[in-house]
């Protein structure tokens, strides 16, 4: 039997768009610590709060974009907040004052926070059901891609550019995401019954239990992202860290070769477990790297950069197979309350990984920063074993 066809020219003009807009946000991710302390002198806790207010706008705005996509048409949203997200760009270059940046962070976290969820949604609207793991799996390996680029390349441009002229190519870059996602052809939405406004028209509320699995895993990671490159730095790493952002992405382009498949013939809970135990294992690692270092730091340099790698592999398996976890809890009515209910939760450890990052280690160091977050993913294996694997077999629709 011939299988559903994937690659049309919708989904590869959403595949340009959502690596084009991911590229423009990984670009600045890893230099905004570095342009809070270095322009408007602010300390590592200060650092962390200010770069939440980010994540926290994008987690409020979550529920009622998955609302607002289950009941009016889903592509003009997605272009009005993809606009207003590159908009941002131009206007960190105009912010001389730190209240104007963090006005501006919070916008651009609110535009995050739909346009992500109404382009995770379109592509499950444009994509065949039967291949949906594959979809979703190839669609989320471009913003693995722009997470290898995208903060090597700020990193890199640091070192030799002022930072107006990295916020100018992260503008360019989301500019011509704007014109490709323009151009993307979604079916139109299929009129569906008002249902009266209630919590679980913003909230999926069967995936909880999966989304508080989800909120414990990306606490370690929302540090890792944010806080990686001062690690290195403190610890002694003499090779780029930007290159951590490249073999984690390396290590997520090669997992979702894979986990897609294995997502569309079911084995939604197994993949998962398998990515809980490698991350698990890595953040561990990772936090014992400071010690490690003063014994044998050649040596600790390649596993720095190993761990990178698996990291990228374990969240790499789990991406698709959460994101199909929760749609598959859900009506097709509710795709787009689905959808944001699993990055709503996805936010949260973000947003709590970035404050309590930057807290802990400015009280202790980097290290116990990410041995606090490794005892959090041990409570996220348990947690799923025996709550979240059993509740999505007895509760999922298809």
């Amino acid at each position: 039997m011939a299988k559903d066809k994937l690659v049309t020219p919708g989904y590869c003009l959403i595949l340009a768009a959502n690596f084009l807009l991911y590229f423009a946000f990984y670009l600045i991710l890893p230099i905004l610590p570095f342009y809070l302390t270095e322009v408007f002198h602010t300390g590592n806790a200060a650092v962390g709060v200010i770069l939440s207010c980010y994540t926290i706008a994008s987690l409020c705005i979550r529920p009622f974009s998955g609302y607002l996509l289950d009941t009016l048409a889903r592509k003009p949203l997605y272009l009005i907040a993809y606009f207003i997200f590159i908009a941002v760009f131009a206007g960190y270059i105009l912010a001389g004052v730190l209240l104007l940046f963090i006005m501006l962070r919070v916008i651009h976290g609110f535009a995050f926070g739909m346009v992500t969820v109404a382009g995770n949604t379109i592509v499950i609207d444009i994509t065949p059901s039967s291949r949906r793991g594959e979809a979703v799996g190839y669609y989320g390996l471009m913003n693995n891609m722009a997470m290898s680029f995208g903060p090597m390349i700020g990193l890199f441009m640091h070192d030799i550019y002022p930072f107006e002229t990295i916020f100018i190519c992260a503008f360019i870059s989301g500019s011509i995401g704007f014109v490709t996602a323009c151009l993307v052809k979604s079916p139109a939405k299929q009129p569906v019954k008002r249902e009266p406004i209630s919590l679980d028209r913003f909230v999926l509320i069967k995936g909880i239990p999966a989304g508080i699995t989800l909120l414990l895993l990306s606490i370690p990671y929302g540090m890792t992202s944010t806080y990686v490159a001062m690690y290195a730095k403190e610890i002694g790493i003499s090779l780029s860290s930007g290159l951590f952002f490249t073999f984690m992405a390396v290590g997520m382009a090669i997992s979702r070769m894979f986990s897609g498949r294995q997502v569309d013939k079911g084995r939604i809970t197994q993949v998962i477990t398998l990515g809980l135990y490698l991350v698990s294992a890595c953040f561990f690692i990772l936090s014992a790297c400071n010690l490690l270092m003063q014994v044998a730091p050649g040596l600790t340099e390649i596993l720095f950069f190993m761990v990178a790698l698996l990291l990228g592999v374990g969240f790499g398996t789990m991406f698709p197979a959460f994101n199909t976890l929760f749609v598959n809890l859900a009506p097709n009515s509710q795709r787009g309350t689905a959808t944001s209910t699993y990055l709503t939760s996805w936010d949260v450890g973000i947003g709590i990984g970035l404050t309590a990052g930057g807290y802990i280690a400015q009280i202790t160091s980097f290290d116990v920063a990410y041995l606090t977050g490794a005892c959090l993913t041990v409570i996220s294996i348990f947690y799923f074993r025996l709550k979240v694997s059993p509740h999505y077999h007895k509760y999922k629709l298809r």
